[in-house]
């Protein structure tokens, strides 16, 4: 018995020692991933997926859709990196395109069948669930700053027609003659549109094939997501809608949870495409509830989302998104989107053609 002894002391010092050596690359392994911070703040941007083909682009053009990018998404980055509120970032990056005659929003909305510009938007605070929406007004000039007061001075949510513009002028939002939001070259898409008695997407391939000018320019609803300082997250987004739209019809960018949605505890989403699926399909919130019920990465809800849900239905187009930690993704079914992102060291990245 005693001869044991020797060998049990050996056994239990080895066994120690090896436990120490476990505890200590278990704690080297710790201390690596706590140095693997997250961004301070992130930001993306689209300006509109479809069937957005290089050949199709002159290099003039695509220099303009690159430039603008560029402009609005700095816009953001700044009102970020100064540490300002996600979703001052995201009004004042959307007014930006809004502005711009590129783009699907304000001033170069689309053309309903009635020959007017009727304009929607929406957006969302992830920290308080609080959101705002507009749509079918045709004098404000920024819809989105619209949805914005929408979502902080009234008890709305939502406010469209005639309703909404009276609440915009009472609350002193720029209002403008509905000839601003007129251009020429969607006002010959309408022509071409009613002449086919057919409803268009703005960026549906078969206006590409009609319309020369689109067939150069592929442009559509706007959207911007962003992820402050203080870890909230915020999206809106902004369009014209559909080229030759009836009815008064409504599609997915004033509806949250489809065009727009925003949860600290997740995601913030903006998506564009073809709206009447996106809204079926509850597009932004389902990626969000994918990652809060499942468990999955941004990237595979996104994936699944857009990838698989939408293409089932029947339906294209694609989103923008950041999630809590800053993760960003560009995900979309189309030949082509516009897009930038800019992370909090200043990196830009901007896409308009397929990924490869």
């Amino acid at each position: 018995m005693k001869s044991l002894i020797p060998f049990t002391l050996v056994f239990l010092l080895c066994f120690a020692c090896n436990n120490e050596n476990k505890t200590t690359d278990a704690l080297i392994e710790s201390e690596v991933e706590t140095k693997i911070e997250k961004p301070e703040f992130a930001i993306v941007i689209h300006g509109g997926a479809g069937t957005i083909l290089k050949k199709n682009m002159t290099p003039e053009r695509e220099a303009a859709y690159k430039a603008k990018l560029e402009e609005a998404i700095r816009v953001g980055y700044n009102i970020l990196k100064q540490g300002g509120s996600s979703l001052d970032a995201v009004e004042k990056t959307i007014n930006v395109m809004e502005d711009s005659p590129l783009f699907n929003a304000g001033k170069g909305a689309v053309f309903t069948n009635a020959e007017t510009n009727e304009l929607d938007a929406s957006i969302m605070d992830g920290k308080t669930l609080n959101a705002g929406a507009s749509a079918g007004t045709t004098t404000v000039r920024n819809p989105i700053n619209l949805a914005r007061t929408i979502m902080d001075k009234s008890e709305h949510v939502m406010l469209s027609g005639k309703g909404a513009e009276t609440f915009a002028k009472e609350q002193g939002l720029e209002l403008v003659d509905p000839n601003y939001f007129y251009t020429e070259n969607r006002f010959k898409s309408l022509q071409r549109a009613k002449d086919r008695e057919k409803v268009e997407l703005d960026h549906d391939d078969q206006t590409a094939f009609y319309d020369p000018t689109i067939k150069d320019s592929k442009f559509g609803t706007v959207g911007c997501v962003a992820l402050d300082k203080n870890g909230n997250l915020a999206a809106g987004t902004s369009t014209g809608g559909m080229t030759n739209k009836r009815y008064g019809r409504i599609g997915d960018a004033p509806i949250i949870g489809s065009g727009t949605y925003a949860n600290n505890a997740t995601c913030a989403v903006s998506s564009t495409g073809w709206g009447e699926f996106f809204i079926r399909a509850q597009v932004a919130h389902d990626i969000s509830a994918l990652m809060e019920y499942k468990g999955l990465s941004l990237q595979e809800a996104a994936r699944i989302v857009i990838q698989e849900k939408v293409p089932n239905l029947g339906g294209n187009g694609g989103i923008i998104a950041v999630d809590k930690d800053g993760n960003m993704v560009m995900e979309f079914n189309t030949a082509g989107m516009y897009r930038a992102t800019m992370n909090d060291k200043g990196e830009l990245v901007i896409g308009i053609y397929e990924k490869k």
